[in-house]
């Protein structure tokens, strides 16, 4: 009689679920105020899906921090305030709206807020004197992401220096830091998007409707497909009409764009991302659209 045979092997999703999981528990044993910032987007849900696992049956033992541009879409601040209720952790919404009527940042000409939530940020990190600052930033979505460390050292001024960062041999972290410094930690570097989705479908995540295929009024401008906001608002000339779309990623509605879809289930929208070339921020994120290098440089100022 042969002995039965046992496969120990995890998946794909199971490993990076774990190398997640470890990394936010080195995290809280290591750092005295670790924060984790929240949008309610698929990132940051996933994020706190790992966040609940990693400490379950104890609550998580930080707080969530939300950069609050005021350019939102409605379904996914209420998702936010939902998931913060469930799990009894403590928000807090660095807003920029405030910073703006405080006079401590100038709003562009255009009205777009992304690229003034970096001092919104700092100043809030430095109130609340958090160490560690967990991000939802993956390694595919952008090529200055590629390059950055899971644990990413920043100076007391908030600066990444990507000359300036330490080795990671073996998931071996440092998170020695002086006064005023900080880390900012990527427990999703090594996922993709599509890691993302096949996880919150094995998982049973909930996220904001918008991610779904819907109708939508949109206008089309330089190629992207912007849906009618009171933060923006087609120009002469830019024809308003409806269509089927979701959203990849979300951000300020003034530059988020959207992307024709009939994917309206998980499941349509894993076959969608796996066969797109395009990733989600290249797509749809009007602030990457500056330069070449946007992202590259909103990170040496600060940014996540």
């Amino acid at each position: 009689m042969t002995s039965p045979t046992h496969d120990y092997q995890l998946s794909q999703l199971d490993l990076l679920e774990a190398e997640a999981i470890y990394i936010m528990r080195e995290v809280v044993a290591e750092f005295e105020r670790p924060v984790l910032l929240f949008s309610g987007g698929k990132d940051s849900i996933v994020m706190l899906k790992l966040a609940e696992k990693a400490f379950h049956p104890a609550r998580i033992p930080f707080a969530v921090m939300h950069v609050d541009t005021g350019h939102n879409f409605d379904e996914v601040l209420a998702l936010r305030d939902k998931r913060v209720d469930e799990l009894k952790v403590q928000l807090i919404v660095a807003s920029v709206q405030e910073a703006i009527d405080a006079g401590t940042v100038c709003e562009p000409p255009d009205g777009t807020r992304n690229r003034i939530q970096t001092p919104v940020l700092l100043d809030a990190l430095d109130k609340h004197r958090f160490t560690a600052i967990f991000g939802g930033a993956r390694r595919d979505e952008d090529k200055a992401r590629a390059k950055e460390r899971i644990f990413s050292f920043r100076d007391e001024f908030g600066q990444w220096d990507p000359k300036n960062q330490r080795p990671e041999l073996w998931n071996l972290y440092n998170g020695r830091i002086h006064t005023g410094e900080s880390i900012r930690v990527f427990p999703l570097s090594n996922w993709t998007e599509l890691d993302i989705w096949h996880y919150i479908k094995r998982e049973d995540i909930e996220l904001p409707s918008i991610y779904y295929a819907h109708e939508r009024e949109v206008f089309d401008r330089d190629g992207m497909l912007f849906a009618v906001h009171e933060t923006k608002q087609p120009k002469p000339g830019e024809e308003v009409f409806s269509a089927m779309v979701r959203y990849r990623t979300v951000g300020d509605a003034s530059l988020t764009a959207a992307v024709r879809s009939e994917a309206d289930t998980v499941d349509l929208v894993i076959a969608e991302v796996a066969s797109t070339r395009v990733t989600e921020r290249g797509a749809t994120r009007g602030d990457d659209k500056f330069s070449e290098a946007a992202m590259e440089d909103r990170k040496r100022e600060g940014y996540f």
